[in-house]
């Protein structure tokens, strides 16, 4: 069996239940100021494309949109600055960024040293 998720005590339902300013009041202190301070114009025309579409994925650059209960379930397409990464919202994500969700850097994966590269490499043949 499955546990429920719940957010601060809230259960999923509730939560979407919620209007923007009660949200607000339980989300942490960054979250909250976002919020209360209105969000850009981009971010107002991904909210309505989310509220909008079905379960089609939506392709954004806006990566600095809290995400929001009404945002679970659905498919969103977040630039990194070279191509979209694709990510399902889970309920585990409120309260987060989209951005923390489609790194920019890669990891850095370091090879094998060549020949010449060390001094027991240096006088074996390069064939």
């Amino acid at each position: 069996m499955a546990k429920e998720f719940k957010y601060k005590g809230y259960t999923l339902n509730e939560l979407q239940k919620m209007d923007l300013d009660q949200l607000a009041e339980i989300f942490p202190t960054r979250q909250r100021r976002k919020i209360k301070r209105g969000f850009t114009e981009e971010e107002k025309k991904l909210l309505k494309r989310i509220k909008k579409k079905g379960n089609k994925p939506i392709r954004t650059h806006v990566r600095d949109i809290i995400i929001l209960p009404s945002m679970v379930g659905k498919k969103i397409a977040i630039h990194n600055g070279k191509e979209f990464v694709y990510v399902e919202i889970k309920p585990e994500m409120i309260g987060h960024y989209l951005g923390e969700f489609a790194p920019t850097r890669k990891e850095v994966k370091h090879g094998t040293a060549g020949v010449g590269a060390t001094r027991s490499t240096k006088f074996v043949s390069a064939k």
